[in-house]
């Protein structure tokens, strides 16, 4: 049996493979950390609702008050006994809630930082409208007090923004 030539298999890709990828140059790693900040931001999130886990049957007023002592903090002043306080209300339900949250929140991340990493489309829209999301609520906060770390935030945010439209119109015009 002849096995077929690379030209052949060439041809025989579908259009998209054959295209050229929108991952080169100086545009390849700006889309490249921005595929690593979404895989870390959704890695970061998985681990603290792997960590709410852990204290789903736990008795959390003795975590908080373990914690307080640690800090050394007196769990019986006013202060850290509003977070005592707050523990109590939360319950195991509660805590398999945010954790279900964290960790579809995670895995929209994580699969676009695989998306952009490898050069996807949908990702690029996954990431440009997810980040505009937040844009309003981060101006509101910015209005309510101006913070170096709301600046930053905004700023980060709308950067990533910028660099998944300019994949986008990048492809667009490929």
């Amino acid at each position: 049996m002849r096995r077929p030539s690379a030209t052949r298999r060439e041809n025989a890709a579908p259009p998209a493979e054959r295209r050229r990828s929108n991952v080169h140059g100086w545009f390849g790693a700006q889309l490249r950390l921005v595929a690593l900040i979404e895989f870390a931001k959704g890695a970061l999130v998985l681990l603290a609702g792997a960590g709410l886990l852990a204290y789903a049957h736990r008795d959390l007023q003795d975590v908080a008050e373990e914690l307080l002592l640690h800090l050394h903090l007196n769990p019986a002043s006013r202060i850290p006994g509003i977070f005592v306080a707050a523990v109590e209300q939360v319950a195991s339900y509660d805590l398999w809630v945010l954790a279900t949250g964290a960790a579809a929140y995670a895995t929209v991340r994580i699969a676009e930082g695989y998306g952009l990493w490898y050069d996807r489309a949908w990702a690029e829209w996954l990431g440009a409208i997810s980040g505009l999301i937040y844009v309003p609520f981060e101006l509101y906060a910015l209005s309510k007090g101006v913070t170096l770390l709301k600046l930053a935030t905004l700023a980060l945010n709308l950067l990533v923004v910028a660099v998944l439209i300019d994949a986008l119109l990048r492809r667009r015009r490929r």
